[in-house]
């Protein structure tokens, strides 16, 4: 875990490890894009455009549905929304696809085959952003005595989880018992540490590093150190990384002669995948909400079954039109 990079000096810019991966991600995600796009026979500068919008309101649609479903940790201090910590993947998808449709509609562009090489090109920038999660501490895994499993730091977002109890996932008593000493809050000048009462401490804040005893840093870095967990920010990195590969190739050897093919595959795939990798993650609330096909699973894992049912519908409808004819100059 490492959340901020390095500070710029003199000026004291700090440069956040989530942001950094995203840009890397989305310069990556645009040079595939444009090569796609030009060989296809498709304005390049568009697709690059649809690209930016998608990254600028795929932050803002992520950054969203975080706080509504995480509200309560923003309850008192609103300010916090816009710190580097917490995004919702699936969010940002859905209100990204929502401004792509009408800018590209706007913009009189092939609609299908835009979203062909947007998927492709979204998949790239989840692949590197989940890279980001893993330096930022967020979407992290459920407890594991696997090898693979890692660990985080004292105070991490998957260490405070494992040391209070989760309703929102019917957790009843916290995974990691610590002293009471640890839960309190800082005074009104940051000097000193007030320790919070046993019927309150799980609404405290975990005392800084930097004001722990020697004991208490020795306990952290002993029976009281971080659980082991999945290393779901990874494995994710990986699927997005090799669908963005095998949808590419598809793309090339094939699907490109039928207009939203790779676009529907790409859903119902990834859509299966996060299904599956819901059941490691230890971070999003349970839902039992009305719209949900899944009462008891993720916000994520209920949008990932719509996802599926939308992917299979629209591959279908695909395979049963005729192929397009390409006359269009291969550009390589």
């Amino acid at each position: 875990m490492h959340p901020k990079l390095f500070e710029i000096p003199f000026i004291h810019l700090t440069i956040q490890s989530y942001g950094t991966m995203m840009v890397i991600g989305f310069l990556t995600a645009l040079w595939v894009m444009r090569r796609m796009a030009r060989r296809a026979g498709l304005d390049g500068e568009v697709i690059g455009n649809a690209g930016l919008y998608a990254l600028i309101s795929g932050l803002v649609g992520s950054k969203l549905f975080y706080v509504v479903h995480h509200y309560d940790q923003f309850r008192g201090n609103l300010a916090s929304i816009f710190s580097g910590s917490g995004f919702e993947f699936l969010g940002g998808v859905i209100f990204a696809g929502a401004v792509l449709l009408i800018y590209l509609w706007k913009m009189k562009m092939p609609l299908r085959m835009c979203l062909d090489i947007l998927a492709v090109g979204l998949m790239i920038g989840s692949g590197f952003g989940r890279i980001g999660c893993l330096l930022n501490g967020c979407c992290y895994g459920k407890v594991t005595d696997s090898p693979i499993g890692i660990r985080f730091p004292y105070d991490s977002l998957a260490y405070n989880s494992q040391v209070r109890p989760d309703p929102a996932r019917n957790r009843t008593e916290p995974l990691l018992k610590i002293d009471d000493d640890f839960f309190g809050w800082l005074s009104t000048d940051k000097q000193s540490w007030i320790p919070a009462r046993p019927d309150e401490k799980y609404e405290a804040a975990l005392k800084p590093y930097k004001m722990l005893t020697d004991s208490q840093k020795e306990l952290v870095a002993g029976p009281y150190r971080c659980l082991k967990v999945y290393p779901t920010q990874l494995i994710e990195s990986g699927y997005a990384f090799t669908l963005a590969s095998l949808m590419f190739v598809f793309w090339r050897l094939w699907a490109s002669r039928r207009p939203g093919l790779t676009m529907a595959t790409v859903m119902w795939i990834y859509g299966i995948l996060r299904l599956w990798i819901e059941n490691l993650r230890d971070d999003n609330p349970f839902e039992y909400a009305w719209w949900t096909l899944y009462k008891g699973g993720t916000v994520s894992q209920n949008i990932s079954i719509y996802l599926i049912l939308l992917g299979v519908g629209i591959t279908m409808f695909v395979l049963l039109k005729a192929p397009r004819v390409d006359t269009s100059p291969k550009k390589k």
